[in-house]
């Protein structure tokens, strides 16, 4: 893959993951809540993304909203102790959207894996990219024996 799409990809991740973070809070608000589609939408306007790497981010964002329970169970059987609702939001965003990744794309683990750790490390507190690495390695060996 070349450093520009490696590049692109990453910026995917980053919106998606501000876009996951703000869906995430507005469920717990007053219904009803603008879809996740609605949001990506007004979010996307915010970001400098080429066309491809907003297409990336809309299916990563629209993946892990139809997804989510499935990647909390997932998440909650490699997070001891740990539920997956009183996880910090960003760790838990961040643990929803490298998971679809793992399971639903042929991005390889260890990238996805990586991506994640550093998407935890700007956004998430000082301990978070130990936490996110630990879950997504346990998950990664499980679903691809990675």
């Amino acid at each position: 893959m070349s450093a520009s799409r490696m590049a692109s990809r990453r910026r995917s991740r980053e919106a998606a993951l501000q876009v996951l973070y703000a869906v995430d809070l507005t469920a717990r608000d007053e219904p009803p809540a603008p879809s996740a589609q609605e949001m990506f939408e007004s979010a996307a306007s915010h970001f400098e993304l080429p066309e491809g790497a907003r297409a990336f981010a809309k299916e990563l964002v629209l993946g892990v909203v139809a997804r989510r329970d499935e990647l909390d169970a997932c998440i909650s059987r490699h997070a001891a102790n740990w539920r997956v609702e009183r996880m910090a939001a960003v760790d838990r965003n961040v643990l929803r959207l490298a998971s679809y990744e793992i399971c639903a794309t042929d991005t390889p683990a260890a990238v996805v894996i990586d991506e994640a750790v550093e998407l935890a490390r700007r956004f998430g507190a000082d301990r978070s990219p130990a936490f996110v690495n630990g879950i997504l390695d346990a998950l990664a060996r499980e679903e691809v024996g990675a």
